[in-house]
C-alpha cells in the first residue's frame, strides 16, 4: 500500500515541538520530505535527525516566521533541497499568560500576537504560493483554534488572531482555487502538549477541563492524523474549511 504522502514536500513552522514534531513525524512517516522551520534550534535539530534516523527525510532551516528575509531563505533553501514545496503548515503560533480582557491586553502584547499568529500564517502562505502555483497546485493547512469559534475570557488578542485565520482561509481558497491550491484550517480544542501538561500540572483546575470532555483531551498525534488527511490527495476536493479536532462537549452537560 502506498504512502499517503509519498512524492511531496512539506514545511511545517513550529515543527520542532508539541504539534507541529508530531505532523512532522507524521508527514515523514506518510512518505513526504519535510522542512522543519523552527526558530527554536535545538528543537529544530532534534526533531530533523530523529526523523531522518527513523528513515524519513527531513531538513531544518532557522525560521522567524515574522521576518519576510527569514521566510523567503526557508522557502529557497527548502526548495533546493527536496524541490518544489506541495504543502504548508502553518503551526507557528499561541496564546500565553499575558494575554488579557479587552481593557487589560496591552498594545504591545496585542500587536506581538497578531504579528506572530495572523501575520505569520499570511506571509509565509504569501510567500510559498508563487512556487506552488509554478508546480500545479498544493495544500495550504493554517492553524486557528477553538477559541475562535467560542467565547473565553483574557483571550482577546488571541481570539482576535485566530478569528483573522478563519477569515483569511476562506478567503484564500476561493482566491487560489484556479491554482489548483487548496486553503484549509484546522481547529484544535485543548491538546496535551508538553508546554500544556506543565500548565496542567501547576493548575489542577485545567487539567479538569480535558478531563471534563466527552472524548478527553487531544494528543498531537489527533491534529497530526487531521493534517495528514488534509496535506494528501484523499482530500482533494475539500478546501475553505475548518476542520474541528475536538470534543468541547461536557461529561453531564
Amino acid at each position: 500500500m502506498s504512502k499517503r504522502m509519498q512524492g511531496k514536500t512539506a514545511l511545517i513552522t513550529g515543527g520542532g515541538g508539541g504539534i507541529g514534531r508530531s505532523v512532522a513525524e507524521l508527514f515523514a512517516a506518510e512518505g513526504a520530505s519535510v522542512i522543519i522551520a523552527e526558530i527554536n534550534d535545538a528543537l529544530g535539530q532534534e526533531v530533523t535527525e530523529s526523523i531522518n534516523a527513523s528513515g524519513g527525510r527531513a531538513f531544518f532551516q532557522h525560521t522567524d516566521v515574522t521576518e519576510p528575509d527569514s521566510v523567503s531563505a526557508t522557502i529557497e533553501a527548502g526548495h533546493k533541497e527536496f524541490g518544489p514545496i506541495n504543502v504548508l503548515y502553518n503551526n507557528a503560533g499561541g496564546a500565553n499568560q499575558q494575554d488579557s480582557t479587552l481593557v487589560g491586553v496591552t498594545f504591545d502584547h496585542f500587536w506581538r500576537t497578531m504579528k506572530l499568529d495572523l501575520f505569520g500564517t499570511f506571509l509565509c502562505s504569501r510567500l510559498v504560493v508563487p512556487q506552488m502555483q509554478a508546480a500545479g497546485g498544493g495544500s495550504i493547512i493554517h492553524t486557528t483554534s477553538m477559541t475562535a469559534f467560542i467565547g473565553r475570557p483574557n483571550r482577546t488578542a488571541y481570539t482576535a488572531a485566530k478569528g483573522g485565520i478563519l477569515a483569511m482561509t476562506r478567503s484564500m481558497a476561493v482566491e487560489l482555487a484556479d491554482d489548483n491550491i487548496r486553503v484549509n484550517a484546522i481547529a484544535p480544542t485543548r491538546t496535551l502538549t508538553e508546554r500544556v501538561k506543565q500548565k496542567n500540572r501547576d493548575n489542577p483546575e485545567r487539567a479538569a477541563y480535558g478531563d471534563s470532555l466527552i472524548m478527553g483531551a487531544a494528543e498531537p498525534i489527533d491534529v497530526a492524523y487531521a493534517a495528514v488527511y488534509l496535506a494528501s490527495d484523499e482530500s482533494r476536493v475539500v478546501s475553505g474549511q475548518t476542520m474541528l479536532v475536538h470534543s468541547d462537549y461536557r461529561r453531564g452537560a
